[in-house]
C-alpha cells in the first residue's frame, strides 16, 4: 500500500496544481490510492470581506466533484482516486456543514479544525493574533474544537489533530492529558485520524500528531491514514516514507483506506 489522503488543488486558490496533474504525478511515483481532498468553501465569514486564496468558492464545489469523478474513472486501469473534502469544522455550523457532505458521493470527508471563531490558526497573515492571546487558552479551545469535531458524526478521519504547533506557539503548561482526553473522545466515536506530514516543513518542525500522541492512539486502537496535505504536485507523498516508518515503529501494521464513507484497514 502506497497512499496519500489529503491533498488540495488550484481551486482552493493558495494551491497549485489541476486535479489531473496530481493524478499524472501519483501515478508516476506509484501510488496505489489517491485522495483529492480540497477544503470546503467557507461558511461563518464573508469570502469577499475576509482574506484572498483561502477557499474553494461555493460555485466551484459541484464543479470539482464533477472532475474529480471523472478523473477516478479516467485513470480506474492505473490508480485508485479517491473522492474527498477537508471539511472545516466550525461550531454552531454543523447543519451547513452536513448538507455539503451530504450533497455529494465522497468517499470519504476530513474533519480539520482551522478556525477559532474567526480566526485562521493555520494562516501565516493571521499571526497577530497570537499577540492578543494567552498561548494555553488558545490550545484549551483548539483542542476543545477538535473533540467537538469528532463527536459530531460528520467525519470520516481529523486531519491534523495538533496543528496548533504549526507557527511554534508553545504552551506553557502540559497538554498531555488534554491530548490523551481528546483522543478517547475520537476513539469513542469511533473516528480515525491522519498522521499528516506536513509539519515537517513548517516551524513546528514535526508531523501532525506527535509520536507521543501517537502512541497513545496505537494503544487505545485508533485507526490512521496518512496524507502530505501537498499544496503541490511535485510535494505529492513528501516525507511519507517517514511517516510509514514512524507508525511501524510505533506497532502499527495497518492503515486506514476509504470508499464511499466507508473504512477498511489495510496492511501496508
Amino acid at each position: 500500500m502506497f497512499i496519500d489522503y489529503h491533498t488540495h488543488h488550484e481551486r482552493c486558490g493558495h494551491a497549485v496544481g489541476t486535479l489531473e496533474q496530481y493524478v499524472e504525478r501519483g501515478i508516476a511515483i506509484g501510488l496505489t490510492q489517491l485522495g483529492l481532498s480540497d477544503h470546503m468553501p467557507l461558511l461563518h465569514v464573508d469570502p469577499a470581506a475576509y482574506l484572498p486564496e483561502m477557499a474553494m468558492a461555493m460555485e466551484e464545489l459541484p464543479r470539482y466533484v464533477e472532475e474529480a469523478l471523472r478523473l477516478k474513472d479516467k485513470y480506474k486501469d492505473q490508480i485508485e482516486i479517491r473522492v474527498g473534502l477537508e471539511g472545516d469544522y466550525i461550531e454552531g455550523y454543523e447543519e451547513q456543514i452536513e448538507q455539503i457532505i451530504k450533497a455529494y458521493p465522497w468517499d470519504y470527508v476530513i474533519g480539520s479544525v482551522h478556525f477559532l471563531g474567526k480566526w485562521d490558526v493555520s494562516d501565516f497573515r493571521q499571526l497577530d493574533e497570537w499577540n492578543n492571546r494567552d498561548v494555553n487558552t488558545v490550545y484549551r479551545q483548539y483542542y476543545d474544537a477538535v473533540q467537538k469535531a469528532a463527536a459530531s458524526g460528520l467525519y470520516d478521519f481529523l486531519g491534523h489533530i495538533d496543528m496548533i504547533k504549526r507557527f511554534g506557539y508553545k504552551s506553557t503548561e502540559d497538554m498531555g492529558s488534554l491530548e490523551r482526553e481528546t483522543l478517547d473522545i475520537i476513539k469513542a466515536h469511533d473516528v480515525a485520524i491522519e498522521l499528516n506530514a506536513s509539519g515537517l516543513r513548517h516551524q513546528a518542525q514535526s508531523m501532525y500528531p506527535s509520536r507521543e500522541m501517537l502512541e497513545y492512539a496505537y494503544q487505545i486502537g485508533i485507526p490512521v491514514t496518512i496524507g502530505s496535505d501537498a499544496h503541490q504536485p511535485e510535494r505529492l507523498a513528501e516525507n511519507l516514507d517517514l511517516a510509514e516508518n514512524c507508525l511501524k515503529d510505533i506497532g502499527f501494521t495497518k492503515l486506514a483506506t476509504f470508499c464511499s464513507r466507508s473504512r477498511r484497514l489495510l496492511p501496508f
